[in-house]
């Protein structure tokens, strides 16, 4: 399949695709500050530059975009591919995946707790507040 967009316009949407402040870390930064906590954002010292770091509790949340970071979970239907260009995106989207996989490990591996919240899971927010009570409840 052909892309819809001439390489201009796609040039164009994606320069508005952002890595950080995005609409689903703001969601996720408003929860946990309601709840009490505070945090740092984006660690540059850090493995994979987690959006949200919490140094005291050597805690820290990733807030992942599922078609950026290939959600693994089989009914997330924004993690599906695009129809064209697959020479392109499975082998970048394949190298963002493994990159957040090494990120993880390394940072469990200095003793880091490690948080993934996906974009498809913040329909239920109740659900997402009581998931964040409890990883930042629990001891490191």
């Amino acid at each position: 399949m052909v892309d819809t967009l001439t390489p201009t316009e796609r040039s164009q949407r994606m320069s508005r695709v952002r890595g950080k402040d995005t609409s689903a870390e703001l969601v996720v930064r408003r929860i946990v500050h309601q709840m009490g906590f505070r945090y740092r954002l984006h660690e540059a010292n850090l493995p994979g530059k987690p959006d949200i770091v919490f140094k005291k509790r050597k805690k820290l949340i990733f807030v992942h975009g599922c078609f950026w970071h290939r959600h693994p979970a089989r009914n997330c239907h924004l993690a599906r591919l695009p129809r064209s260009r697959l020479d392109f995106w499975v082998p970048k989207l394949t190298a963002n995946r493994e990159r957040d996989v090494r990120n993880e490990r390394e940072l469990s591996r200095a003793g880091w707790g490690v948080l993934i919240i996906w974009e498809c899971e913040l329909g239920n927010e109740e659900k997402l507040r009581k998931r964040l009570q409890r990883f930042l409840k629990e001891e490191a």
